[in-house]
């Protein structure tokens, strides 16, 4: 663990906590709401952190109004050119001359910003979550639902993004995420980005992005639809799109091992080992939450040991039934029992 944090200072004068660790190429995992101190305490993160830092030099930073960074800042200058200040800030204090950037949510249309602005400065990108036009990434309706939490009750948004929205269960790592959550910022200023967010539009950057860019998109149509990152990767001139097997919103979590091998081989050599996920393969995970159904278990039971929630037992169960024909569990035990098909989804 990196337990040291730098400070580096805006051109417009707020204080940005930032970490670097790790060897090899520049990697920033750009912020989205972050609290970088708190992030080390979960433990996926953590791996996902160590992992990287075997061969990346790794920069993570708390966007302005977040985390370590300075809480006292202007809520109506959230839009791309404060985060613009923000990344640039924390390149110069490092003595970063060129990076590869990774654009996480609400810091995609950042990342495509810098890229097209300073190329001389960019390597590679890497995108999540996120789109050229913000608004695009927080119109579903689930989301809506969730960002309307955030001046209502601040707690329940922060427990409700950790299990309901990512799928984390209630036991110590799913506390330990709406925990970060909730000491990220304050609802006002949460409130804020958010609200910035909607008029961020970077669309006119797209075609002057030379970095070459790799697409990654893991979300059920819930969330943010597949249709938002295959749009983005068609609008990049040089980008390609892998659709990441699994339905957990987030990098190194679900698949951990093949998203890092992803990412690392790209930041390292601008190879992309993967394929779209072919319908008919099962991932791991829906490969466990299979073998524990066969065996008897309910739903709750299987989300206990495989640490998930329950709504999201369910949601493999709906991929996995899509995916053999099953008309319910009953056909599924059937399958299961017959034998799965052996298939690896091989990043």
């Amino acid at each position: 663990m990196s337990d040291e944090l730098r400070f580096a200072r805006t051109e417009d004068g707020v204080t940005l906590g930032y970490q670097v660790f790790g060897r090899g190429p520049v990697l920033v995992w750009m912020p989205s709401l972050s609290n970088i101190v708190a992030q080390w305490r979960v433990p996926a993160l953590r791996a996902a952190y160590t992992a990287l830092s075997r061969d990346l030099t790794v920069v993570l930073y708390d966007g302005r109004g977040t985390g370590s960074s300075d809480r006292r800042i202007d809520p109506d200058d959230l839009g791309v050119e404060a985060h613009l200040r923000d990344l640039r800030a924390v390149l110069d204090h490092a003595g970063i001359a060129k990076a590869s950037l990774l654009g996480y949510y609400h810091s995609v249309a950042t990342a495509i910003a810098f890229a097209a602005r300073e190329p001389q400065r960019v390597e590679r990108l890497v995108l999540f979550g996120g789109a050229a036009r913000m608004r695009e990434a927080i119109s579903p309706a689930q989301t809506q639902a969730l960002l309307s939490l955030v001046d209502q009750d601040w707690t329940l948004f922060a427990d409700a993004a950790a299990m309901a929205w990512l799928g984390w269960d209630a036991t110590a790592t799913g506390r330990r995420v709406a925990e970060m959550f909730r000491t990220a910022t304050t609802a006002p200023i949460a409130k804020a980005w958010f609200t910035a967010a909607e008029h961020i539009d970077v669309t006119a950057d797209l075609p002057h992005v030379r970095a070459a860019t790799l697409v990654l998109h893991r979300q059920g149509e819930h969330q943010i639809p597949v249709e938002v990152a295959r749009r983005l990767a068609v609008a990049l001139p040089d980008a390609r799109l892998v659709e990441l097997p699994g339905s957990t919103p987030t990098l190194f979590v679900e698949g951990a091992a093949g998203d890092l091998r992803l990412v690392g081989d790209f930041v390292r050599s601008g190879r992309v080992h993967a394929s779209g996920r072919a319908t008919g393969v099962l991932t791991a995970r829906e490969r466990d939450v299979l073998e524990l159904l066969a065996d008897g278990g309910s739903n709750t039971e299987i989300a206990g040991q495989l640490g998930i929630a329950v709504h999201t037992v369910e949601r493999h169960l709906a991929s996995i039934y899509r995916k053999i024909g099953a008309r319910g569990r009953t056909d599924a035990v059937a399958y299961a029992l017959g034998g799965m098909t052996e298939t690896r989804h091989d990043l």
